[in-house]
């Protein structure tokens, strides 16, 4: 497990200190946050209502549905299980900060597992209707989740896990 970790650290460092840069440094502290994809999040659901009619009401109840079980199985059971400490937390790690530090745990990702689900479900049901969204979607979980890296609130394997 100690080699493990000390890749996972390294890692960190790369991708939260080498790769810093001024865009990136705007862009995924906002990329990152939920309120953020409410416009896409209207988009899903009226492109459901009109491709769907009454068929959408039951796929927004199973997004409803695939992302609280997500989180819940998440922050309820493995987060609490598991125990470790934010980068941002850690007094071992060089950590830049680009967002508020969360007082929670940070195995697994919650982020990282909420956008990976919701990518499978709506995989699965935008991919009917137009299947190249579906490279899309999972593009945008793998932003968000390499965002939550970048931030500094979460090692990578605790998004490669969350994912």
């Amino acid at each position: 497990m100690g080699q493990f970790l000390q890749w996972d650290y390294f890692l960190f460092q790369i991708i939260n200190t080498r790769w810093s840069n001024p865009l990136m440094d705007a862009l995924f502290p906002i990329w990152r946050n939920p309120y953020f994809w409410l416009p896409l999040y209207v988009f899903i659901l009226a492109f459901f209502v009109f491709n769907y009619g009454k068929k959408a009401y039951w796929i927004l109840l199973f997004t409803l549905l695939t992302v609280m079980t997500s989180d819940s199985f998440n922050s309820q059971l493995v987060k609490k299980s598991i125990q470790r400490l934010r980068p941002c937390n850690n007094e071992f790690v060089e950590v830049i900060s680009r967002v508020q530090c969360g007082s929670g745990f940070s195995f697994a990702s919650t982020h990282a597992a909420n956008h990976f689900a919701l990518a499978a479900f709506w995989s699965m049901t935008f991919g009917q209707v137009m299947p190249s969204i579906r490279r899309w979607l999972w593009l945008w979980a793998a932003s968000i989740a390499f965002a939550q890296v970048y931030v500094g609130v979460h090692f990578p394997s605790d998004v490669f896990v969350g994912a």
